[in-house]
């Protein structure tokens, strides 16, 4: 019988297992996780022949190596890297073969943050909540990948996409994020709006799967005092008593009690995520539809 297996050789800086997430159990104290730049992990399944729900590899910043127990075609998309098999280069952004015991090694990106592995039929881990994805803050789902590790894939797909690259978006040299006003932009004075959404920050080194922070003008607030905890939203942005906002990502916690001064578009979400330390960001205000 065949080994539908993908031990990990290396595992690299932080490597987990996502797929679309588990949105829908927030009242649970659930977040929904899931990949960060979503369009990258779908693209990478559609690649390899997977459905665009399929589980991924996401790497952050160097990579990780594989090794399957079959033969199996992968995708490496995301933020551009090197891409080697048994030490010879191969393509990034399409499918590749990849024969039983070959050593697959995704290198450091070369700009943006994630990189995302596509494998046929998926990393197959058991489900939970209805989704494989790793929740590093309410530690749902497989643990963050380790050398040795050992995942089963599921049943081999369609035939991949015969492309020779695929395009894919480059990371930002700039993050602009389109912002709503939030149920809390009341609690900040005239002049912190207005810097809000004219002055430049910077993405933070200490940014992660649960938020982007970042680092510029410090917001000042209009009322003291803290809120009782309420529900946060994917993309809520949240500022914290250093005056310092911070973006909600995929990981995010689904109540908090610092308040929220507005609402990040979710289609800018993506690029938060291939967004390096230092990166300028700037928040822009659209009306409400």
């Amino acid at each position: 019988m065949t080994d539908r297996a993908l031990a990990v050789v290396r595992a690299g800086a932080l490597t987990t297992v996502q797929d679309l997430g588990r949105p829908g159990h927030a009242h649970l104290g659930v977040p929904r996780s899931g990949a960060l730049d979503g369009p990258a992990a779908a693209l990478v399944n559609r690649l390899v022949g997977n459905p665009p729900g399929a589980a991924v590899l996401e790497t952050t910043f160097n990579g990780c190596a594989v090794r399957p127990r079959s033969t199996v075609t992968v995708a490496v998309g995301g933020a551009p890297c090197p891409v080697t098999l048994d030490g010879r280069p191969v393509a990034w952004g399409a499918p590749v073969h990849v024969p039983a015991g070959a050593l697959l090694d995704v290198g450091a990106a070369l700009c943006g943050v994630r990189s995302y592995v596509a494998v046929s039929g998926g990393v197959a881990v058991e489900p939970v909540l209805g989704s494989r994805s790793t929740d590093l803050l309410s530690g749902l789902g497989p643990a963050p990948l380790t050398d040795g590790t050992v995942f089963p894939l599921g049943p081999r797909g369609d035939t991949h996409a015969r492309v020779d690259v695929a395009p894919q978006p480059a990371p930002p040299a700039e993050l602009v994020l389109r912002v709503t006003p939030g149920p809390r932009d009341d609690w900040f004075t005239p002049e912190a709006l207005r810097a809000f959404t004219s002055r430049a920050y910077r993405v933070s080194p200490a940014s992660n799967r649960i938020g982007l922070r970042t680092e510029g003008p410090a917001l000042e607030r209009a009322r003291p005092g803290e809120l009782p905890s309420e529900g946060m939203v994917l993309g809520a942005v949240q500022v914290p008593p250093d005056g310092r906002p911070v973006v909600f990502l995929a990981d995010h916690p689904t109540t908090g009690g610092y308040p929220v001064i507005a609402v990040v578009s979710a289609a800018d979400l993506p690029a938060a995520a291939q967004a390096v330390p230092g990166t300028p960001v700037r928040f822009l205000a659209v009306r409400r539809r």
